[in-house]
């Protein structure tokens, strides 16, 4: 594994030029989110093209020195799933302890072919997992925090044991657990940037467009 390689080397030609003036270097992390299955194709959560990113995700692991893996880790029945609230479907709102939930179809169930990572994702260069949502009672978007935004899933220490200063964010979805954790890298006191080549989008009524527009009001950059 390089410790520098630059990002154009890691994306086919034409995914995105401006990569081209980018390098990892040894304080960066790149954190590839939540690349399951039941996320991608014929998953119960699937992401439009979610597939086509993988390829792509590889490639730029094989150039990073930290590479840090999040996976949604639900116990069945869990709060965020609609089918636990009578008369509601998924993508209704609302109100848990916590403030506002968007409910799911079941997903990611712990153990599940769903929850394990796409059978074509090269997960041997990450030297940590995230798991995220395992609490029955509260759902978890960032790889920083669930999403009361106080509850730490302790990433921040182990980053800033390792000296990372830059988050390179990739994967799924990007208007809900990339935006996220974007924002939550900046929160924390790193730069952060999102390669939107390397992310795929439920899109929910223009929620990509949203999430890349709060990406950008807190300084995360668009790659």
């Amino acid at each position: 594994m390089l410790a520098r390689g630059l990002f154009s080397g890691c994306l086919q030609s034409g995914e995105n030029d401006r990569m081209s003036t980018l390098e990892f270097n040894a304080t960066d992390c790149l954190l590839i989110i939540d690349v399951q299955n039941d996320f991608c194709a014929g998953g119960s959560l699937a992401v439009p093209d979610a597939d086509t990113i993988v390829a792509a995700i590889n490639r730029l692991s094989d150039q990073c020195s930290t590479v840090v893996l999040t996976q949604d880790w639900h116990p069945a029945g869990h709060s965020s799933f609609a089918s636990v609230h009578k008369g509601k479907s998924p993508f209704d709102n609302i109100t848990l302890p916590y403030g506002e939930q968007t409910l799911w179809p079941d997903h990611c169930v712990q153990g599940s072919h769903g929850s394990r990572f796409h059978p074509e994702l090269v997960t041997e260069p990450a030297q940590m997992i995230i798991r995220k949502g395992f609490r029955h009672a509260i759902d978890s978007y960032s790889a920083f925090y669930e999403n009361d935004h106080t509850t730490s899933t302790g990433l921040t220490g182990y980053l800033k044991d390792r000296g990372i200063r830059r988050v390179v964010c990739v994967g799924l979805a990007l208007d809900y657990c990339v935006r996220f954790s974007a924002i939550d890298a900046r929160r924390e006191g790193f730069d952060a940037i999102v390669i939107d080549s390397a992310c795929r989008g439920i899109n929910v009524n223009g929620s990509n467009d949203d999430a890349r527009h709060q990406m950008q009001q807190v300084g995360v950059q668009l790659l």
